[in-house]
């Protein structure tokens, strides 16, 4: 098993000659083909798992209203608050904590309820609502250095519940 990298130097993700050992649907059938030819004590540090056939994924969470611009500008702009009050706090020695972070909450929220609002105002109605935006890949291809191409198709022959490729 080979040890971290030395600090500093990050591990390559670059093979150099890699071929196709398999395509697969679903990532947890790639991550399992290469857990397998490890348990075989085949070399993997020679494979890459590639997701391949990218799609952005947006999930909609929710219909944005100004009060819901309102509220989130309050609870950023509070926790802002919160660092500003702390900081007030540090840099004056004879100041009450209790009376800085207060002081910091409560300016923090007013000025994240008129940003927020500001901001969803400025939308036009173009955007109302919030959403959650992920990137997928639909496909999974495990790429192998050629070197060891021919052991780990061998290998994966043998594997028992091997995973169906798509065609």
């Amino acid at each position: 098993m080979a040890g971290p990298a030395p600090r500093g130097v990050r591990p390559s993700l670059d093979l150099d000659f890699p071929q196709s050992l398999g395509v697969f649907d679903r990532y947890d059938d790639a991550q399992r083909a290469v857990d397998y030819l490890s348990d075989e004590h085949f070399p993997v540090e020679n494979c890459v798992i590639v997701g391949t056939e990218l799609k952005q994924v947006e999930r909609v969470t929710g219909r944005l209203t100004y009060a819901r611009a309102a509220m989130a500008g309050a609870a950023s702009g509070a926790w802002m608050g919160v660092f500003v009050g702390l900081l007030l706090n540090l840099l004056d020695s004879r100041a009450n904590f209790l009376s800085s972070l207060l002081t910091g909450v409560l300016l923090g929220i007013a000025f994240g309820i008129a940003f927020g609002v500001a901001g969803f105002a400025a939308t036009g109605g173009r955007r109302d609502f919030t959403s959650v935006t992920q990137t997928v890949a639909t496909r999974y291809e495990v790429l192998v250095e050629h070197r060891h191409l021919l052991a780990a198709q061998e290998l994966l022959q043998r594997m028992p519940g091997r995973p169906q490729q798509p065609l």
